[in-house]
This record gives C-alpha cells, structure tokens and sequence, in this order.
C-alpha cells in the first residue's frame, strides 16, 4: 500500500509514476514543498515582527500583536509537524484554520469589483486548494501509520 491510499496510486498509474513515488526522499520533500510558504511567512514574521503586526492591522485583526504571535506559532509549529511527518493531524489543522482566516480576511473577493476581484477570487481558491492538500496528507500520513503497525 503506497502511502496508505490503498489501490490507487499503485493500480491506477503507469510504472515509472509509482517507482517515483515509492522513492523515500519524494514524500520527505513533498511535505517541504507544501508547507514552503508557511514556513518561509513564519521565519520572515518572526524576524520582522513589527510587519508581521502591520500586516494583522492592516486586515482589520485586533489585537494585531495577539495575531501576528498566533500567525507566526501556527506557521512554524504546524510546518515542522507535516515535515516531520509527527502530529501531522494538529499540523494540518492548524494551517487549514490559519488559511481559512486568510481566505475570509484578505481574499473577500465578494466585496470586490474588477482586476482587484478576479485577483482576490484566483487567490481564495488558490488557498481552498491548499486546505485539501492538507486534508490529504493528514489522511497519507494516517495510512502510513496504519501500515506500519
């Protein structure tokens, strides 16, 4: 069973696809790759904090202080939970919530006309699409835990 999906990817795809997901090194770095903005958004926070605080103001999130420290813990603690392949669930979690806020906060495409409309609503299905990804490694890591016992 390849990252606990049952049948299919092992059954559904050609040869060279499922050598290449059975390499150990290609989850490791899909793991990175997905959680690469939270990461990079929460180190650059953290070392830029009166930003960070700026940027929770400037969407209307107060006490913005209060924000940017969450914004920032969920960012980092969330990515290295789904690098690290441990508590992938409260990883997951943590930054599909964080997107959600995003997503309603900075992406209200709704209140929106024009070029800033289109921009906004590229963006909030750009980040609905990110909240599945992370519904999906939490189910893979779960399979893979499932297997190994």
């Amino acid at each position: 069973m390849l990252g606990g999906l049952g049948r299919g990817p092992v059954a559904d795809s050609p040869s060279w696809v499922v050598a290449l997901l059975r390499q150990p090194w290609v989850m490791p770095l899909v793991r990175i790759c997905l959680v690469s903005a939270y990461l990079v958004g929460g180190i650059t926070k953290l070392m830029h904090f009166d930003a960070a605080v700026a940027e929770q103001a400037h969407f209307g999130l107060h006490p913005a202080w209060l924000w940017a420290t969450l914004a920032i813990f969920v960012e980092i603690a969330g990515s290295l939970c789904i690098v690290f392949n441990r508590f992938t669930w409260v990883g997951a979690g943590g930054l599909a919530g964080l997107t959600v806020v995003a997503m309603l906060v900075a992406n209200n495409f709704w209140r929106l006309e024009g070029v800033a409309r289109f921009i906004a609503l590229n963006s909030f299905f750009e980040h609905l699409g990110l909240i599945a990804a992370f519904v999906m490694v939490t189910y893979v890591a779960s399979g893979e835990r499932r297997s190994r016992v």
